[in-house]
């Protein structure tokens, strides 16, 4: 029994020592991954178990200056997160289909590792969605897709910056940030009040976004399994099986939340679509012609989520 254990003990620091980013080794909560895990535990405990029970025979919290404060300090904390991920070379300078991670000294690279950094510190920032959500008693919407998902990123991002931060798997942060921006707008607009909720009819494709953007993030790191590429196949691996995780996740809550059981073969259709998509614009590269296509197929894409969801509240009326 000692003899695995330190087996094991060998093992963990010859990753870690070894494989890990020695640049971010003494970055805060860098050097081992228990404070997160410690952090995402507590979190999961308190919103699931302590919060509830210290708000049981409380009255909710208003909290709406607070809402309004928090959510516009998203919004321009996500923007300012995918101003830096343009900056590492998104649209510019990377590749989508196949970008190593720059593991030099030089002052862009540790621009961009230092991004990566952020975006891990944000995800502890999030952890406040929930918590609103405790202090105000809408324990409805503690649900399982919201606790998963709060509870896990903090943890997946620190092995980003621990071991890749940079290149190909900052694909995932960029385009989390921008799907961040219009979320949090959306819910700093909700925060406004009632005067605000008749322009707020476009709630239900927010879970859209969050499901196509888990779509492309899959096929974007998928794809270098058939490439080669300098990029830990490991990782390929961990984002890819994140994406199908949080995608199903995410299809669940909408499933129950707004669609007919006849559309739901309409989104699934359009969601595969939208894969080929991507596929086609890794595969063709960035040429005008390319250009062109894409942006008829992705006219006809939303036209069909955009019918999908009208198909779906006709079917709700009937009787």
């Amino acid at each position: 029994m000692a003899g695995v254990l330190q087996r094991i003990s060998d093992g963990y620091h010859e990753i870690f020592e070894n494989y890990s980013d020695p640049r971010v080794k003494d970055w805060p909560l860098m050097s081992s991954p228990l404070p997160t895990i410690a952090i995402c535990l507590s979190y999961a405990v308190f919103v699931k178990i302590i919060g509830p029970k210290i708000m049981e025979k409380r009255k909710p919290f208003e909290l709406k200056r607070t809402l309004i404060v928090y959510n516009a300090f998203q919004v321009i904390f996500s923007t300012w997160l995918f101003r830096e991920a343009l900056h590492a070379g998104w649209f510019t300078t990377y590749s989508f289909q196949c970008q190593p991670v720059d593991y030099s000294w030089s002052e862009h690279a540790l621009r961009v590792a230092a991004g990566c950094w952020w975006y891990y510190f944000s995800k502890f920032t999030e952890f406040l969605d929930t918590i609103f959500f405790v202090l105000r008693k809408k324990n409805d919407h503690v649900n399982k897709l919201h606790v998963i998902h709060h509870g896990i990123m903090p943890l997946s991002t620190w092995f980003g910056v621990k071991f890749t931060p940079g290149g190909h798997s900052t694909f995932f942060g960029m385009l989390n940030t921008f799907v961040h921006i219009i979320m949090y707008t959306y819910y700093l607009l909700a925060a406004l009040g009632p005067k605000v909720q008749p322009y707020l009819w476009w709630k239900k494709y927010l879970t859209v976004l969050q499901m196509v953007q888990f779509v492309l993030i899959l096929v974007h790191a998928f794809q270098l399994l058939f490439v080669q590429c300098d990029y830990p196949r490991a990782f390929v691996w961990f984002i890819g099986l994140h994406a199908v995780m949080f995608y199903f996740l995410f299809k669940d809550f909408y499933n129950q939340a707004y669609m007919a059981k006849k559309s739901l073969l309409l989104l699934d259709l359009c969601m595969g679509y939208l894969t080929l998509i991507f596929h086609f614009v890794i595969i063709d590269g960035n040429t005008g012609a390319s250009h062109g296509r894409v942006t008829m197929m992705l006219t006809s894409s939303v036209a069909i989520i955009v019918s999908t969801d009208s198909e779906s509240s006709i079917l709700a009326k009937r009787p």
